[in-house]
């Protein structure tokens, strides 16, 4: 069943749709007045019910029938995948750094050449202008590319297909060689671990993506309790100076830096790392073959 982390309007008014009822027996299965469901509905993101009408909406939810929650899942998905869409056009329209690449379809933006601070000690590095994702590589993304070359789906999809409720997830699962395969197939590359780096601290070495505060609400990180990925798209406060996403949490990624034979950097932390190792600075590693529920990837290709 897809559960709700938070109601507000917007989810009130899917769950009321899925289960077909009209706002007055909807309001009476709540319980509130019609009047107010009317506002809520009306009001959509903007609003959010008190904790006991959002612990009244949970069992609700959990009480209907099976096909009420598919219907539900449905909805919800469809409006997050509009949203997204929308998102990253909002972007392409208001950002003249970015584009859609050709092949993947994915929005990059252009981080210029120039000097940044790398690592603790914050060393004065150069760098050739590269364009990155703006947001990690997604189960979406990741079908694409299973569809096209008939690569081994990761194991988290039942059957070999793409869940609906994560195709806006980062995708998981992935090994270093699959993280490149998929590159080489859109014609990209994985980033080096300083490329990924200065897309997450900028020039002048933030110690994170958004500044200097230790946020860990900017992030989806073990102290945020979510215990498992989120949609790349959710944490815009933590984006970085170029606008990239998820830079801190959700999911580690792959980097093409080789550490050692056979070990690659990683970089970004996870859901289920404390927020302490979410600093881009930090440096990781683990063997190409290594695959987990909280390893991804994203691409960056020349200006």
């Amino acid at each position: 069943m897809t559960g709700v982390n938070r109601w507000t309007g917007r989810e009130i008014f899917l769950l009321r749709t899925a289960m077909r009822k009209n706002q007055r027996d909807f309001a009476a299965m709540v319980p509130v007045s019609q009047r107010q469901l009317t506002t809520w509905e009306g009001r959509g993101e903007t609003i959010t019910p008190f904790p006991g009408t959002q612990e009244a909406l949970d069992t609700l939810l959990a009480r209907a029938a099976p096909v009420v929650q598919q219907r539900f899942a449905q909805f919800l998905t469809e409006r997050a995948a509009v949203e997204h869409d929308e998102r990253a056009e909002e972007l392409l329209r208001s950002d003249p750094r970015t584009v859609k690449h050709p092949m993947d379809g994915k929005v990059m933006v252009l981080v210029a050449e120039g000097i940044y601070l790398s690592g603790p000690a914050n060393t004065p590095t150069w760098l050739d202008g590269f364009r990155i994702d703006v947001y990690p590589t997604t189960n979406l993304d990741y079908a694409r590319f299973v569809h096209a070359t008939r690569h081994r789906p990761p194991r988290h999809w039942p059957n070999g297909r793409c869940p609906d409720d994560l195709f806006d997830h980062p995708v998981v699962w992935v090994t270093w060689h699959d993280a490149t395969a998929y590159s080489r197939w859109c014609g990209k590359q994985l980033p080096t671990a300083q490329q990924w780096e200065k897309a997450a601290r900028g020039s002048k070495g933030r110690t994170f993506p958004w500044g200097d505060e230790p946020t860990a609400a900017k992030c989806n990180v073990g102290e945020a309790e979510i215990g498992r990925t989120t949609p790349v798209s959710r944490y815009r406060s933590g984006a970085s100076v170029y606008g990239v996403f998820d830079l801190c949490g959700n999911t580690w990624e792959w980097c093409s830096t080789e550490e050692e034979t056979g070990r690659y950097e990683l970089k970004g932390s996870a859901f289920t790392s404390p927020f302490e190792r979410a600093a881009p600075s930090l440096r990781n590693a683990a063997n190409a073959a290594m695959k987990d529920n909280d390893t991804s990837f994203r691409c960056v290709s020349p200006p």
